[in-house]
């Protein structure tokens, strides 16, 4: 039943921005819709609510000045609005961030609240802006032949034991030899090491890990980016009070126009310089 309930839902994506045509952004929004700009005369202030620990998205740079992804995405939302003035960004710890929205103390949530059918008894939330693909990465020396299904039958493929990715290594890719490890450390040894044929991972913190001590350089990416919101998630989306349509609609135009303007793929190659949606040979 699982199986095929996501046989459509576990694709590559590959979709290039008008503005960028080298970098693979998936587009959250149908080219054909048209939503109209909201009339915010009567919202006196829109402040997000965000921390500081959520690499890189929104941290705390040596000055401790507060910066990232979600930093500047909420003022690009605010300049797309035409609310600069009335704009306002807060960060504090993930846990306090409802009772603070709650309270009043915030508009917006910009943080990585989960969309489920918990979360949903509570908060609106925006169409999503960014999702976390599922990617294989292999060591330079030996790449994978597309299609990779095919290629890696028999061989031993890293992941990480219980997650969400080992669950759809074993649905998706029969014949493959799931190699699961209980940290990091031990998988990014065993692909250094030849001991696994690859990694397959989130795509966002292996396209990290490739330029960093980990990986040691060794590896890449192969083949393309796997999007299952079964599996992962229905991705980052802005979370808000309940009953709130005009924020709402006033949030989803601006992230709509950024995507269209190429602003938000500005915003990705500025804090994710390795690629994580490309798609390759």
């Amino acid at each position: 039943m699982l199986r095929s309930r996501l046989a459509l839902a576990f694709v590559a994506v590959m979709v290039s921005a008008p503005a960028f045509a080298q970098v693979r952004v998936p587009h959250f929004w149908d080219t054909r819709q048209r939503l109209s700009a909201p009339d915010l005369t009567t919202i006196q202030r829109l402040r997000f609510l965000t921390t500081t620990d959520f690499f890189p998205f929104s941290m705390l740079d040596p000055q401790g000045n507060l910066v990232g992804f979600h930093v500047d995405l909420a003022r690009a939302i605010c300049s797309k609005l035409s609310i600069d003035n009335r704009c306002q960004i807060q960060a504090m710890p993930f846990e306090e961030l409802g009772e603070a929205l709650e309270r009043g103390e915030g508009e917006a949530i910009l943080a990585g609240i989960a969309v489920t059918a918990e979360t949903r008894a509570t908060y609106d939330f925006s169409r999503p802006y960014f999702q976390f693909p599922a990617r294989f990465i292999v060591r330079q020396d030996a790449r994978l032949a597309e299609p990779l299904y095919a290629t890696l039958k028999g061989q031993r493929v890293g992941v990480l034991a219980g997650s969400a990715h080992e669950e759809m290594l074993r649905d998706f890719f029969d014949g493959v030899t799931a190699a699961p490890f209980e940290a990091e450390q031990d998988l990014f040894a065993a692909i250094r090491n030849g001991d696994v044929r690859a990694i397959f991972g989130d795509g966002l913190r292996l396209s990290f890990a490739l330029t960093g001590e980990e990986t040691d350089g060794c590896c890449s990416f192969a083949g393309g980016p796997y999007l299952a919101p079964e599996y992962f998630g229905h991705g980052l989306t802005i979370a808000t009070r309940d009953n709130q349509p005009l924020l709402q609609d006033a949030l989803n135009f601006a992230l709509q126009q950024l995507e269209a303007d190429g602003v938000f793929t500005e915003l990705y190659l500025r804090y994710f310089p390795v690629d994580f949606y490309e798609q390759l040979p």
